[in-house]
């Protein structure tokens, strides 16, 4: 049986990327999401975001960041992940810059976004130092995709079985 996940990526600059790793059939996601649904989702504000996420996050086991070049820091990414997280939801990282967009272009490496996050307060540790984040090893976008598809079900499992360690 397929995990259900919930992706986050960061929608403008990676959703071609990200739609790719969703698109691949090894776990089910959640439902792409429109511009346009996307639109009326924010112009609701903070709170009407928050429910979006609430809603899309119900009944998935892990969350699934999808990291582009600038993913690490936005506000909606580190929130999902907190979700996430206090939800008792595995968590993970994949870096998809290798992934080409819609122009056939690849983007830079981007920043760690579970290092922004501290767990426990501000004693705690960073998140990255327990979250599995995943670098595909291939600078050719199709080898970069294949080792996502062959990983991603086995990354998902491991991440459950981190969150369920903590």
């Amino acid at each position: 049986m397929a995990r259900k996940v919930f992706f986050s990526f960061h929608y403008m600059p990676d959703h071609w990327r990200a739609s790719q790793v969703r698109n691949m059939g090894v776990i089910e996601g959640d439902a792409p999401v429109s511009d346009h649904d996307w639109e009326k989702v924010t112009k609701g504000g903070d709170d009407a975001i928050k429910k979006w996420i609430n809603e899309q996050m119900s009944g998935k086991s892990c969350a699934v960041v999808l990291i582009g070049t600038n993913t690490s820091g936005r506000k909606w990414i580190n929130h999902e992940i907190i979700k996430a997280w206090d939800d008792n939801k595995g968590v993970l990282g994949i870096y998809i810059h290798n992934l080409k967009d819609s122009d056939k272009k690849q983007s830079t490496k981007g920043g760690n976004p579970f290092d922004n996050i501290t767990m426990g307060g501000t004693n705690g540790k960073k998140m990255s130092s327990v979250v599995n984040v995943y670098d595909p090893p291939h600078w050719e976008s199709t080898d970069a995709y294949a080792y996502i598809k062959k990983n991603l079900s086995d990354w998902v499992e491991a991440a459950i079985t981190v969150r369920n360690n903590y």
